[in-house]
């Protein structure tokens, strides 16, 4: 069977640093979508309204490959793409700097702040870490290898062409890269260090806490105490898998919950905007790998440090 065709180029330029938005019309239109309306508002129509879809026909919206804005009542070909930018809601900038550790022709290391998100999803659009470097670095086709967590700081490793994204992204799937991240939680004499948990973590989509379940384990993390001091501890995460949250979850299941974390024990409920004040006391610390392109051994280092454990 043949694989689709490599969609064309985005007839349209980035706005704000976000990509538009690609659609591929499908391959049956005439099942009931006889126009691009038709289909869109099947679409759209329920999270945006019919008036919403047409004033965006009027206004040009939608455009083909070519181009040229697409009318309501074009047919809706098989397997044709079109392009649109969204609408993006007002979001509150994140007043926290984005570090550049490194950068050369092929990578881009970011510090990434607390709060921020790695790339645009959900109410996150235009405050994320990839849309504030395009902007920033005049580098509109980069593209991160691998997603940090919103509420986690630290290193995100960004790939400047998008033809090497696939080399990259293959080492953090085949777990070729050392990943060390800083954790501040609390300390408990009973527990000794440094300890390996193995446990298998289930996450549902639309729920937000992951959990542990008995049965095979999927999720292996060594946890090394590196100090403490007044009750708390500072830890050293070595993730050996990857599963969501699985740091919070391990360091939750041993009694040592990490300082501010919205999530373990207790899902606390969202009841404003956040509170810069509180960030998780998580940090990706160090990446460490082989270059799939050039070759040469990589090591980058955060400069970020956790507020709870401030230097004395």
């Amino acid at each position: 069977m043949r694989g689709r065709a490599k969609p064309p180029a985005a007839p349209l330029p980035q706005r704000d640093g976000v990509d538009p938005v690609r659609i591929r019309l499908p391959d049956d239109p005439d099942a009931g979508r006889g126009t691009v309306r038709d289909h869109l508002l099947e679409r759209f129509g329920a999270a945006i309204g019919a008036e919403r879809v047409d004033a965006m026909f009027a206004e040009g919206r939608f455009v083909g490959a070519d181009g040229v804005a697409v009318g309501p009542d074009e047919p809706c070909t098989a397997g044709r793409f079109l392009w649109f930018h969204r609408d993006f809601a007002p979001e509150e900038p994140v007043p926290f700097p984005v570090g550049v550790v490194y950068r050369d022709a092929h990578l881009v290391v970011a510090d990434k702040p607390h709060f921020l998100a790695t790339t645009p999803r959900g109410r996150h659009i235009t405050e994320t870490a990839v849309a504030r470097l395009r902007r920033e670095l005049g580098a509109g086709r980069l593209q991160p290898a691998h997603r940090l967590d919103r509420l986690t700081a630290g290193l995100v490793l960004f790939v400047v062409r998008p033809e090497e994204r696939g080399a990259y992204q293959t080492l953090f799937r085949d777990r070729l890269v050392r990943k060390e991240y800083e954790a501040v939680a609390p300390y408990d004499p009973r527990l000794d260090f440094p300890r390996t948990v193995r446990s298998r973590i289930v996450k549902e989509r639309g729920v937000i806490a992951a959990r542990e379940e008995p049965g095979e384990p999927n999720s292996e993390s060594r946890i090394e105490l590196l100090e403490h001091r007044e009750g708390l501890g500072r830890y050293r995460l070595l993730p050996a898998t990857g599963r969501t949250h699985q740091l919070r979850v391990h360091m939750n299941a041993l009694g040592l919950p990490l300082v501010h974390d919205p999530v373990y024990p207790v899902v606390e409920q969202e009841s404003g905007p956040d509170d810069y004040s509180r960030p998780l006391q998580l940090l990706a610390r160090v990446l460490e790998f082989t270059d799939p392109v050039t070759g040469e051994p990589r090591c980058f280092e955060s400069g970020l440090r956790l507020s709870a454990w401030p230097d004395r």
